[in-house]
């Protein structure tokens, strides 16, 4: 997949800095060459991180028959932790360093409604479950055995979540992991959707298996709303993929709607929440950090760490696959 290919050159380190003023610690006299979303405010429509054309068809499916926005995130994401291939999301999923696949995911509807659920087991669609944590209890997070039999309990039926293919990559890890943590940086990638109905109202969902081979337990920022996921129906969405805990330090998503309130471009919005990461954070060369964001009007903008991440966009005029900026450029 695209994003497995970007995700292994981004292992490399880099030297181009992309100047901004935000950065004033990393400027260098580099003109910027951010990737800027021009194109008509329409709705309805369907952003989503990472280049998932099966996501967003199935997504627009529902927004184009006139259903609302929270179906469409669900149904949209559905289609990834379905896909076995896709082994950071879902059914075959690397597992954490003692073999068990672990599912984090939330979803947020447009009156601020959210649920979550963290270390899932054997459920494939965690995004569902987290659904009916919104809607059916009085609680936001669901944990552990706590979510699995949650999960049992509304009718999901229970799965081995660890394919073949993940179980001879994780042995194969093993041998030579000394089950130290790593960030490799091909094993943590995330789903995040956001969308936009005819209505004119938002909602938006992130689901992921997590880092590959994480010690038992780890949550990182895909369930956490405000860090890999919010959405303020008044303002805009957005949504993260990368290292759950740069972005849960700053609680990215959140101060990107807060950006656009104060009157920021989506695209701005990213830029200034991945500046305040690397600014931070000496090691930025070394892990990845993407963000996806939408305002009221349809207008979307992307940015990231590492060259090479995209987000797919789905509306009347255009179904693509839109490469994002980035603060190191080569």
């Amino acid at each position: 997949m695209q994003r497995r290919k970007f995700l292994k050159k981004s292992a490399i380190g880099t030297a181009g800095i992309l100047s901004t003023p935000l950065a004033t610690s990393c400027k260098e006299n580099t003109p910027p060459t951010t990737t800027i979303d021009t194109s008509e405010a329409v709705k309805p429509i369907v952003i989503a991180t990472w280049n998932v054309p099966n996501s967003t068809s199935k997504a627009w499916d529902v927004l184009n028959a006139g259903g609302n926005s929270l179906d469409a995130v669900e149904k949209g994401v559905m289609e990834e932790e379905a896909d076995v291939s896709n082994q950071s999301v879902g059914k075959g999923g690397r597992p954490d360093r003692d073999g068990n696949v672990t599912l984090d995911a939330c979803i947020m509807d447009k009156y601020g409604n959210c649920g979550s659920v963290v270390y899932l087991q054997n459920v494939t669609h965690a995004v569902s479950v987290a659904r009916k944590v919104m809607e059916d209890t009085p609680h936001v997070i669901l944990a552990g055995k706590g979510a699995e039999q949650f999960a049992y309990e509304k009718g999901f039926p229970k799965e081995n979540l660890l394919t073949e293919k993940s179980k001879r990559e994780w042995l194969e890890w093993k041998k030579t992991s000394q089950y130290e943590p790593i960030i490799n940086i091909e094993n943590h990638d995330t789903i995040g959707m956001l969308a936009i109905d005819e209505n004119g109202d938002i909602s938006g969902a992130c689901t992921t298996s997590g880092m590959a081979y994480k010690i038992g337990g780890r949550v990182g920022d895909s369930p956490i709303i405000g860090a890999g996921l919010f959405v303020d129906n008044e303002i805009g969405a957005a949504t993260a993929t990368g290292v759950g805990e740069k972005v849960l330090k700053t609680l990215g998503s959140f101060l990107i709607v807060e950006l656009m309130r104060q009157g920021k471009s989506p695209q701005e919005a990213c830029e200034e929440a991945v500046n305040r990461i690397v600014t931070k954070d000496k090691d930025y060369k070394n892990f990845q950090i993407g963000y996806i964001a939408i305002n009221k009007k349809g207008e979307t903008g992307s940015y990231c760490v590492q060259p090479g991440f995209t987000y797919r966009k789905y509306s009347k005029n255009e179904h693509k696959n839109v490469p994002s900026g980035s603060f190191i450029t080569s």
